[in-house]
């Protein structure tokens, strides 16, 4: 087995912790909240023994890379500009992407944004949808949802801090990984965001004590601002984007979505996938599985996954190798 090692490259003005295994075609992992590198331990491994080159960065905010100040510093622009400075620290021309989560957010942003980098991109959980002119996803879900929605309770800032530390890192952690909810996180009026989080989390063979020590060191270097300062930039990111509006990907692409993810059960996300609304803006996108699984798929149902990527991944090589 291809043992995961660790360094630290420059990019975009600052330093990016990342993971890597095995040599061959990159393959970018990119995490997305509250996570960090070690949500992909399993395909690390696994595309390293399959002949790729597996990389898993911190994005910046999370884990060991730096915590750029200022939620301004957190718009699409920069994360895809520090993947993009990741990819030429590495040496290569064009990589394959995935991303989970937030990571599927900037993977997609990274395919639109920088389509000469992108030799293909996998999301998991996160189906691609363009810029609307109507407004942001924080404006239309918020107006839907309420104050209450955590989307729209994390733009105050500092409070999701606050209340995390309150009822500690290892309960609020331990709940968002390991939720079995599938309807919207809407905090009841007259409670606040770290009530909701409140009582025991029965662990799981694929989230195991020790793996929750990890996240909760990870985020004791991190903090949680920067991460949370993602959520912040969703507007900023909206009006960056206005040349791109309905824009379409045109990299070669593949959907992984999971029956008990709460994102499969956002109204509307199901039918827009099933009824060709992500093919039409993916026109490139060779299909989508729907797996039995939650919102953190890869560690749940980890050899699943492994073999969707690969097969993907395997495949591309070869239809490009001939052209």
């Amino acid at each position: 087995m291809s043992p995961i090692t660790h360094r630290f490259v420059k990019t975009n003005g600052i330093n990016m912790h990342i993971a890597e295994a095995g040599s061959g075609p990159t393959v970018i992992l990119v995490h997305g909240f509250p996570d960090f590198w070690y949500s992909w331990r399993h395909q690390l491994s696994a595309l390293a023994g399959a002949g790729f080159h597996a990389v898993a960065p911190d994005v910046r905010g999370f884990g060991e890379t730096d915590v750029p100040i200022g939620a301004e510093n957190y718009t699409a622009f920069d994360i895809t500009g520090d993947l993009v400075g990741l990819i030429n620290a590495l040496g290569d021309e064009r990589v394959f992407v995935v991303g989970h989560d937030w990571g599927a957010e900037h993977a997609w942003n990274l395919a639109l944004l920088w389509p000469d980098k992108i030799r293909g991109v996998v999301t998991l959980s996160v189906p691609y949808s363009p810029r609307q002119e109507k407004g942001s996803s924080l404006k239309i879900l918020g107006s839907r949802l309420g104050d209450g929605w955590y989307m729209s309770q994390f733009q105050k800032p500092g409070y999701a801090e606050s209340e995390f530390r309150r009822i500690g890192l290892s309960t609020f952690l331990g709940h968002v990984l390991l939720s079995s909810s599938t309807k919207p996180w809407v905090i009841p009026e007259g409670k606040s965001l770290g009530d909701d989080m409140q009582g025991p989390v029965e662990l799981t063979p694929w989230l195991t004590a020790e793996d929750l020590d990890r996240y909760v060191e990870a985020f004791e270097k991190s903090g949680l601002t920067g991460p949370i300062n993602v959520y912040r930039a969703i507007e900023r990111t909206w009006e960056q984007l206005a040349p791109y509006t309905k824009a379409k990907i045109q990299a070669p692409a593949f959907f992984i979505a999971g029956s008990r993810d709460i994102v499969w059960h956002v109204p509307g996300t199901r039918a827009y996938v099933e009824g060709g609304g992500l093919k039409h803006f993916v026109p490139n996108l060779r299909g989508y599985v729907v797996l039995d699984s939650g919102h953190f798929m890869q560690q749940e149902k980890s050899e699943e996954v492994n073999q969707l990527l690969i097969k993907f991944l395997q495949q591309e090589l070869n239809q490009q190798s001939r052209l």
